[in-house]
């Protein structure tokens, strides 16, 4: 790309962080797609408390030094309290602290997990879903990655719609980075995983297997 040229494959918050000026009209060298979280977390707690009725204590795994998850806090208070549920705060700054945050989730007596989307998370898809079978703890992501390496589900931004390379050849043309509005996903995808279902004890409801765009059996 141009030399000064920044293109985001992904970023939750782009405006929040100062990356553009704003989504239709970025300014500067910088564009490319937002993964916006606003669209998707409440609805992850609500397949969790479809999926777990019972559950009242909910673990949050995040990474605190994440400026984009700061915006996911406050889009998480109002569908907890609708759905009369306490959210349990389990941050890991590293991989290394995933172990000893499961133990502590554990502790707290948590019903469920949510899992934020991050590279620490990401890095190594199955050690979260891995960890969170250990302590037979229903689990719902934002990444389809965890889903298929034995997570329970997945809610968010299919991950086959952003492709950057479009963009990567308009600016190669010519095209400036200020006048190429940041793209916000338009499908989402919703990933199911029987087996682990099956392996926790759970019955998916047939509402949420209507929806799900894939079923792992």
């Amino acid at each position: 790309m141009p030399c000064g040229s920044a293109l985001m494959a992904a970023s939750a918050n782009p405006v929040g962080l100062g990356l553009v000026a704003s989504l239709a009209r970025p300014g500067g060298n910088v564009t490319g797609f937002s993964n916006d979280q606003e669209e998707t977390v409440g609805k992850r707690l609500q397949l969790l408390k479809t999926v777990v009725p019972g559950a009242r204590r909910i673990a949050v795994l995040f990474n605190p030094t994440s400026l984009a998850w700061a915006s996911g806090w406050p889009l998480l208070e109002a569908p907890a309290s609708a759905l009369g549920l306490e959210l349990v705060r389990a941050p890991v700054r590293v991989p290394e602290e995933l172990e000893p945050t499961f133990s502590t989730i554990e502790k707290e007596h948590a019903d469920a997990v949510m899992v934020a989307i991050d590279s620490i998370f990401l890095s190594d898809p199955g050690r979260v879903p891995a960890l969170a079978a250990r302590g037979r703890l229903p689990a719902v992501y934002g990444a389809r990655a965890h889903a298929t390496a034995g997570g329970l589900m997945s809610y968010g931004p299919d991950p086959r719609e952003g492709l950057a390379a479009t963009y990567v050849d308009k600016i190669l043309k010519g095209a400036k980075p200020a006048d190429l509005p940041v793209q916000q996903p338009v499908k989402f995808e919703l990933v199911v995983n029987l087996k682990t279902a099956e392996a926790l004890g759970l019955r998916i409801p047939q509402s949420i297997l209507a929806r799900a765009d894939e079923v792992i059996e």
